[in-house]
């Protein structure tokens, strides 16, 4: 059996589900992307190869076996994308949420029911139908959990739109030990640079104390500024509606001071530098044609 444990975003890591590119499928029509990155990559016949998306995961894998990390891969569907495995489920201290997501994306889940089995029943949490909510909006940090969200009367229009208030209600009254802070996001679904797709684009602690964060793409600015009272100015990396767009947030933490990110974030990886933070660079820049990056690839199981 698995015993689960995460409760923040930089502790040791030690069980890992990494997404898979292999059988990603065609590029996809452009009534059929979900994001405005993959949308705009598929105009420019930009969108990334197979076998491109591929060589990149297996530089994430080889530098997560290089700490060690006990990786578990989903099992392949065909023709599938299955690249984004934080999106399906998520874990909250010893806890397995599986995320109500996107019709087009729900087969993902099956995929890693060999992981599924291993955890006890009574730590697996189904939402109700209506509670809307994906992983990458759920960032642990502790005490707290920030989950990014979208509250506007035309929720139901927008594709990345994807966590409700319903399902923060219904965290809030499973985990009510934790304080639950929600931060309202901008939302496009068609220009990337005005769409933050999930809160982990925009936001993301690192190694003791630091953030990394793009203020406008917070549609309240009070919610905002919450996270400067809580985290302090001077340990804030403010990044640009363009550099998010980039995905400048979305690197992943092995351990306090281990992070993986992608090779071209130069400022970003100095930044992360000066507080002496291993950063282990690789190319993830195919990967992000689609609107997510290393975080995204990720679903954490156990951290220390």
């Amino acid at each position: 059996m698995l015993k689960l444990n995460v409760n923040n975003e930089t502790s040791r890591l030690l069980t890992v589900v990494l997404g898979t590119a292999k059988s990603n499928g065609s590029t996809p029509e452009l009534e059929e992307c979900y994001d405005p990155k993959s949308r705009q990559n598929v105009l420019n016949n930009t969108y990334p190869t197979e076998i491109d998306m591929i060589n990149e995961m297996n530089q994430f894998e080889q530098v997560l076996l290089k700490y060690k990390v006990d990786i578990r891969r989903p099992e392949t569907i065909n023709n599938y994308n299955q690249i984004f495995s934080r999106d399906i489920a998520f874990v909250v201290d010893d806890s397995f949420i599986i995320s109500n997501i996107l019709p087009d994306r729900s087969n993902e889940i099956l995929a890693i029911n060999k992981v599924i089995d291993l955890i006890p029943k009574n730590k697996i949490i189904e939402l109700p139908e209506d509670c809307h909510v994906e992983g990458g909006d759920v960032i642990l940090h502790n005490d707290y959990i920030f989950i990014g969200t979208y509250d506007g009367d035309d929720y139901s229009n927008f594709k990345t739109a994807r966590t409700n208030y319903k399902a923060i209600k219904f965290l809030k009254e499973k985990f009510t030990e934790k304080k639950i802070i929600p931060f309202d996001l901008i939302k496009s679904d068609l220009e990337p640079t005005k769409n933050a797709l999930h809160l982990d684009c925009c936001l993301q602690p690192v190694g003791n104390g630091k953030l990394v964060a793009c203020p406008e793409a917070f549609l309240k600015r009070e919610q905002y500024k919450w996270l400067v009272d809580y985290f302090g100015e001077e340990n804030i990396l403010e990044i640009s509606l363009s550099e998010m767009s980039e995905m400048n947030c979305n690197f992943f933490s092995i351990d306090t001071n281990i992070v993986v990110s992608e090779k071209s974030f130069t400022s970003l990886n100095s930044w992360l530098r000066g507080f002496d933070i291993v950063v282990e660079e690789i190319n993830y820049k195919e990967i992000s044609k689609q609107g997510g990056l290393l975080r995204c690839s990720t679903l954490p199981l156990i951290r220390e």
